[in-house]
């Protein structure tokens, strides 16, 4: 699988700089209860008729008024109790997934973390009440006041308080990860009594501040007073959420139990939802070994990635007599975007040309063909399966956005829409090397007396190096290695473990990786700069892989970021695909609409499922399941 630039980085959303805050873990003065904002660089107070809401939503209005009951993709009479056993495919180091450093457990994000408000998975971006009972936003967003459920509690039974959220805020700030320090830096938090917390924006223009204000996964003060949050650790932290640790095997094996009387358990967010007793993660460093485990019902339910797989490896006994099931789900998820990324940094990569010209030795129309069983479709868009892809000519809009820097762009930019190269299937891609060479040869890489290109200046070997921490892309990526070596191309493939490909990515030690911009939700927003933005091409542990650096994108982002009106946004996202795609800093791969999971027949299922998710979280153990595993304990949960 690719690396995802989501998972261990950000919650919820695809998410170092601590504001000096006088009295923001004190009381908040009058003057700031009334709105004014004290710091100068927040700008003049501003007028406010107080107006809490149950629900932030970017654009329209919510689905789900004040007094809803739960999700209409859940069963609240869902029963609660079982055990369930899932895998992971990396090991684990770390129980704090908000630092660069280490390998976080699997389930942390999903399980142990509380935050203010959650979202809806049968809309887009709308986000409800949780530790946070109300919001109440500003108009001109430069605030937002966050009233604390006073039944909100941690696992050892105290209270979640504004001074809680406040230190979160600047923990995150000053101690998380790069790209949780790029969206928490514009803000700042003060508690207004036990409560009440406002948040502060420093760019109002940016609207989906708020939304990380929401998101954002909240610490206990009290119980890091000794304890460093920036160093990695396997104690078990004080959580909040609906399940706590109840043991775990570093590297090997972490099980979950439901925390007894969850605070929550009656909230129209969480009603329905997390109804197992225990989970277990068991982790498979080799994704062949992972489905033997699963055929032989090591572990419970498997989302398979895999073509050749889904066509081919599940015909086996328990399949057949019903015991294990395949379920296929479409689903309206944004596909983002799959694809090998180019190390910019190199100054091999630099030219446009040569980055193209390699892209063009991927026949991913054989590959369908013959590796994937045409279960594929090619990728071309960073926001593929929604309005903001570039599918058509710039109009006028987009083209007032981008003339002024028409002389840095490729003039393809303004009179052509991406797309792949496409072959017919066969393997024989001699006329596109053809092409491919003629853009080498241009960009100076010419046949050396060894048969390598060289440069006619430096006098460099032009190599390329695929770097993989798993074997499901070697299939894919040796029919590339001929056609580049057909071209006097020095291509090579390395896979190293899961830990060395972590820190090679962290110190951007790579020439070709595969990464997937997961989109998550289906407007795009400030997450854009942490992929694409100059100042986070140098950042150690950032995630602008590509280390790209252009004043266009810097502008478009800058644009998205900002937009208040979906017509805006749309404009300014269409601009930056087609920008980022014309600068070939990729080379684009494959996606499908829906999911493909296979599981034991264990499982009940709502009859609704969300539309922008599996919903894995709104499923229980069948009663008679349950009764069994607790047979075989002993009369254990």
């Amino acid at each position: 699988m690719a690396h995802t630039l989501v998972g261990k980085t950000l919650v919820f959303l695809v998410l170092f700089f601590c504001f000096s805050s006088p009295g923001s873990s004190e009381t908040a003065q009058p003057d700031e209860v009334r709105g004014v904002l004290l710091p100068e660089r927040f700008g003049p107070a501003i007028p406010h008729v107080p107006n809490a809401q149950h629900a932030l939503v970017l654009f329209g209005k919510p689905k789900y008024p004040r007094f809803f009951r739960q999700f209409d993709y859940v069963n609240p009479k869902a029963p609660k109790g079982g055990m369930v056993k899932l895998y992971s495919p990396s090991g684990f180091d770390s129980l704090n997934p908000f630092i660069l450093k280490g390998i976080a457990a699997p389930g942390l994000l999903e399980m142990f973390y509380e935050s203010l408000m959650v979202r809806s998975l049968d809309e887009p971006q709308t986000y409800y009440p949780l530790v946070a009972e109300s919001i109440d936003l500003y108009e001109d967003r430069s605030q937002a006041v966050f009233k604390l459920n006073p039944k909100a509690k941690w696992h050892d039974g105290t209270p979640i308080t504004a001074e809680d959220v406040v230190w979160s805020l600047q923990t995150l700030q000053s101690k998380g990860s790069p790209p949780y320090q790029l969206v928490y830096k514009p803000m700042r938090a003060v508690a207004e009594g036990p409560r009440t917390v406002r948040f502060f924006f420093d760019d109002p223009l940016n609207r989906e501040l708020p939304f990380y204000a929401a998101g954002m996964p909240l610490f206990p003060k009290k119980y890091y007073a000794g304890r460093d949050f920036s160093k990695t650790s396997l104690e078990p932290p004080l959580g909040g959420g609906p399940y706590r640790i109840e043991s775990l095997d570093p590297g090997r094996r972490i099980v979950y139990a439901r925390v007894k009387n969850y605070w929550a358990n009656d909230l129209p967010t969480r009603r329905g939802h997390f109804n197992f007793e225990r989970v277990r993660y068991d982790v498979y460093r080799d994704e062949t070994v992972a489905l033997e485990a699963f055929k032989a019902h090591e572990y419970d339910e498997r989302e398979e990635y895999i073509a050749r797989n889904w066509a081919t490896a599940y015909d086996f006994p328990a399949v057949r007599d019903g015991r294990v099931k395949k379920y296929e789900a479409t689903h309206k998820i944004p596909r983002g975007m799959q694809a090998f990324v180019f190390n910019l940094r190199h100054p091999k990569f630099q030219d446009r040309r040569v980055r193209e010209a390699i892209g063009m030795t991927m026949d991913f129309e054989w590959m369908n063909r013959t590796l994937f069983y045409g279960a594929y479709d090619r990728n071309n868009s960073f926001f593929q399966n929604t309005d903001f892809a570039a599918s058509a000519l710039p109009d006028e809009k987009e083209l007032a956005l981008l003339e002024p820097y028409r002389a840095v762009l490729p003039e393809e930019t303004f009179r052509q829409v991406y797309a792949p190269p496409v072959s017919d299937g066969s393997g024989n891609l001699r006329p596109r090397l053809v092409e491919a060479q003629k853009l080498l040869n241009a960009a100076g890489w010419h046949i050396g007396p060894d048969g390598w290109r060289v440069h006619e200046t430096t006098g460099e070997t032009l190599s390329v190096e695929f770097m993989m921490s798993q074997t499901t892309f070697q299939r894919v990526i040796m029919p590339m290695i001929r056609n580049l070596r057909r071209l006097g191309i020095d291509a090579r493939y390395r896979q190293v473990d899961e830990a060395q490909y972590q820190k090679r990515l962290e110190q951007k030690d790579f020439d070709v990786v595969s990464i997937w911009w997961n989109m998550g939700l289906l407007f795009p927003g400030n997450e854009q700069k942490s992929y694409w933005s100059s100042e986070q091409a140098d950042v150690h542990g950032g995630q602008n892989m590509a280390g790209l650096k252009m004043p266009v994108v810097d502008m478009l982002l800058d644009k998205i970021a900002s937009a208040h009106r979906l017509e805006d946004l749309v404009t300014a996202a269409r601009a930056l695909d087609r920008v980022l795609l014309w600068q070939h800093v990729i080379i684009p791969h494959w996606s499908i609409s829906h999911f493909r999971t296979a599981y034991w027949d264990m499982f009940g299922l709502p009859k609704d499922r969300p539309e922008y998710d599996l919903g894995f979280w709104t499923w229980w153990v069948k009663p008679e399941v349950i009764k069994a595993q607790r047979s075989a304990q002993g009369g254990g949960a």
